[in-house]
């Protein structure tokens, strides 16, 4: 490790302090109460070489213009279906498809505005996507932040090396948000306090200007959405960045016991009226069994062969898939399509023989439901713990963001697991995270 890292290094008592002190935390909720809990910040940065993130940044926005693609079609001519590219009972037996959006467009045909890419990298160097997150992805605040005061904890290595900078990010969301904006206000909609990205939610408002609001202060009035201030003033709303989920959003049309969205948003947005960033109905993309189609839609929709490859994936849903999956069962992650955060992963070597045979039980009556996947050998990372340098396995969570051409932000959120025999490396399973270097050319 260079000089300067190891002085770095010596820091990270003093920097994950401040971060606990800014309040950088995410929150969980176990057995129904609310946890909050400092997310471990490793010193030593994920170093991304100019020429590697080039090619990353090809593949990402091409996977996102096909994916914003797939959707429009999807809710409008459906011609990925007529042709036979993904059968129809797949599209609609998942739980992400919205038929409230069946027929609606969204300003500008623009649904995935913010996307977080899962992406790991091999052995062999190869990157392989994940997942793609593309309802209401969280994590770029955390890199921001420990960025800033690693940068003012030792300027001197900001000043040494050439490191693309991050604080770019709020001026490129707010680029986005305006972008669609109907006419009005750009505003950022949070659950509250006690939501697990809050800490996010709130930093952003901060960074972009955008108004931090609650359901509270907004209504919905002759076909508009309004924010009415501390003082009393209404203004409209053009834009709404939400970090609440579909189902949630609006009690009227979806979940009626919804105590955190507003009454007729959608209608709002149904009438052209306002652009909720990421659009509602996204989640019909954001499903572990539709990720299996998107290097199809990439040769679909764009007539181009896919950069960046999916890690190899089966799909029990098909007869030849299952049979695979069952032959091969112990070499292969099991993945439930509609679970995210870590949770609804199992690795077939882990089980126990009455364990495997109840979830083959479930595979075969349930096949729909879950993906499998071979278990890919990440690159290992090192991070500093206890005075020394130990492997871990890490991910990046690289975001894209959407206006009139994808921008991929020059960063991104590493992720690394605590645990030196797991792979799981969310921060709800525990998991740390460090920044990403992306060096200037």
């Amino acid at each position: 490790m260079p000089i300067q890292l190891k002085e770095l290094c010596r820091r990270a008592d003093d920097v994950n302090e401040l971060l606990a002190r800014y309040g950088v935390k995410f929150g969980i909720y176990k057995g129904g109460k609310f946890h909050e809990q400092l997310f471990p910040f490793d010193m030593i940065p994920r170093i991304i070489d100019a020429s590697d993130f080039a090619y990353l940044e090809r593949g990402l926005k091409q996977r996102v213009k096909a994916l914003n693609e797939f959707i429009k079609d999807i809710y409008s001519e459906r011609k990925i279906i007529r042709d036979g590219v993904i059968a129809e009972e797949f599209i609609y037996s998942g739980s992400g498809y919205l038929v409230q959006c069946d027929g609606l467009a969204p300003p500008k045909n623009i649904y995935t505005h913010i996307s977080g890419i899962d992406l790991v990298q091999g052995k062999d160097q190869s990157w392989y996507i994940l997942e793609d997150n593309l309802r209401i992805p969280s994590g770029a605040s955390y890199p921001m932040m420990a960025r800033n005061l690693c940068r003012r904890s030792a300027p001197e290595i900001f000043e040494q090396y050439a490191i693309a900078d991050n604080r770019n990010y709020p001026e490129i969301l707010l680029r986005t948000m305006n972008y669609v904006n109907t006419g009005g206000l750009s505003v950022i909609l949070t659950p509250g306090r006690f939501n697990a990205a809050y800490f996010e939610h709130s930093y952003f408002a901060e960074k972009t200007g955008a108004h931090l609001v609650t359901c509270d202060e907004l209504v919905v009035e002759n076909e508009h959405l309004y924010f009415t201030d501390y003082s009393g003033k209404r203004e409209k709303v053009g834009a709404v960045y939400r970090r609440i989920s579909d189902e949630y959003l609006d009690p009227v049309n979806f979940n009626r016991e919804s105590l955190i969205g507003i009454a007729h948003i959608f209608d709002v947005y149904a009438r052209g009226n306002l652009a909720i960033i990421n659009a509602p109905g996204n989640g019909v993309a954001d499903d572990k069994g539709i990720y299996y189609f998107v290097p199809a839609m990439i040769k679909y929709y764009l007539g181009e062969e896919p950069i960046l490859q999916n890690a190899p994936t089966y799909l029990p849903y098909y007869e030849q898939d299952m049979q695979y999956v069952l032959e091969n069962f112990d070499k292969l992650v099991l993945k439930d399509v509609a679970e995210a955060g870590g949770y609804g992963v199992l690795f077939g070597s882990k089980l126990s023989r009455t364990e495997k045979e109840n979830f083959i039980a479930l595979l075969k009556s349930e096949p729909r439901r879950f993906i499998a996947q071979e278990v890919i050998d990440f690159l290992d990372i090192d991070i500093y713990d206890n005075d020394k340098l130990v492997p871990r396995k890490a991910d990046l969570r690289a975001f894209v963001l959407m206006s009139d051409e994808p921008v991929v932000w020059k960063s991104g959120l590493t992720r690394f697991s605590r645990n030196p025999d797991s792979f799981i490396v969310n921060s709800s399973q525990g998991g740390g995270f460090k920044d990403t270097w992306v060096m200037e050319a």
